[in-house]
């Protein structure tokens, strides 16, 4: 079909405007100068983020011998996986690695399930007491009674030796309600209305609107939560001293980091120590950079596909107070 008069002028038009807008953004040379050092800037900033990992990756898959003389620095030499094949064959470090796992599962569900549900409650006017509870959530924030009074309440609840202890204190994080509960009040009133009016229940509402409507601000919250699982140590450390089958896989790491750096402090001093000591402290280097590999991948392999729920979620829940 032949174009009309009208619509060829239309398409001239076009496209002299978009000559036009191309022409008003032509870069000048202070611009361009700008956009190099920026450039420049950054990716040297990116390499030293990136750097030590890589560095760490390819002294796990070199040669031990010349990683135990500290010759791979920038490339790998004597490639192989057999550090990461050896770490099946070790039973403390793949149970460590199953708890890890677990508490990082159950305990991030549980967190996002229990942040959602009570920062959409705190939006809730007629909500018994909302105030209250909300100001007697957020003050947990900014008071800590300290480490040790902290261990006597864990232990009086009993919760000391069992897996219970990574699960329980993390479920309600004053924090990530603050998140859910700003990016509540951006979703329109005017949906919840709509649903009310046709009789549905505070639940219902929750778990057909408001859920799959927070999707971003949950996202976000659950990276928090998995990264913190997964990194934590401290609690397995203090909380789990008679109970090392749940000892954390970053647990095991600190003991493997706490045992070489003792070694090798004890030959430095002149101390005499047997052969094969002398023989764990060397490969502990090795171990230590595989298990330092195993326990970032994964956060590295799951974050790249959250990474536009994250950006998302912080930027709409961190618009209001």
């Amino acid at each position: 079909m032949a174009k009309t008069a009208q619509e060829r002028a239309d398409i001239k038009a076009e496209k002299r405007y978009e000559k036009m807008h191309k022409r008003s953004f032509h870069l000048k040379p202070g611009d361009i100068i700008f956009n190099v050092l920026n450039y420049f800037v950054f990716g040297l900033f990116a390499l030293a983020c990136t750097f030590p990992f890589y560095y760490i990756f390819i002294n796990t898959i070199s040669d031990n011998d010349l990683v135990i003389k500290g010759v791979i620095n920038f490339i790998p030499r004597g490639l192989h996986l057999s550090n990461y094949m050896a770490l099946i064959n070790v039973s403390d470090l793949s149970n460590a690695f199953i708890v890890s796992i677990g508490r990082t599962l159950i305990g991030t569900t549980l967190m996002v399930a229990a942040s959602g549900f009570v920062g959409y409650l705190v939006t809730k006017q007629e909500m018994w007491g909302r105030r209250f509870w909300y100001r007697f959530l957020i003050i947990t924030m900014y008071f800590n009674a300290g480490l040790i009074p902290w261990f006597l309440n864990m232990q009086m609840l009993g919760l000391t030796n069992t897996f219970l202890a990574y699960i329980i204190p993390g479920i309600v994080v004053p924090y990530n309600i603050i998140l859910v509960k700003t990016y509540i009040e951006s979703i329109p009133a005017e949906l919840e209305e709509s649903a009310a009016i046709d009789g549905a229940s505070y639940m219902t509402i929750f778990r057909k609107i408001i859920w799959p409507l927070s999707k971003p601000i949950l996202a976000t919250i659950a990276i928090f939560g998995a990264v913190g699982h997964w990194n934590s140590f401290t609690d397995s450390l203090i909380l789990m001293q008679s109970a090392p089958t749940l000892y954390t896989l970053q647990h095991r790491l600190y003991i493997y980091l706490n045992t070489a750096s003792n070694l090798k402090a004890l030959m430095e001093s002149g101390g005499q120590i047997s052969d094969a000591a002398l023989k764990s402290a060397m490969s502990g280097k090795v171990i230590k950079y595989t298990i330092s590999m195993v326990t970032v991948i994964p956060i590295l392999c799951i974050y790249p596909f959250m990474q536009r729920y994250f950006e998302k979620g912080i930027m709409l829940g961190a618009v209001k107070g």
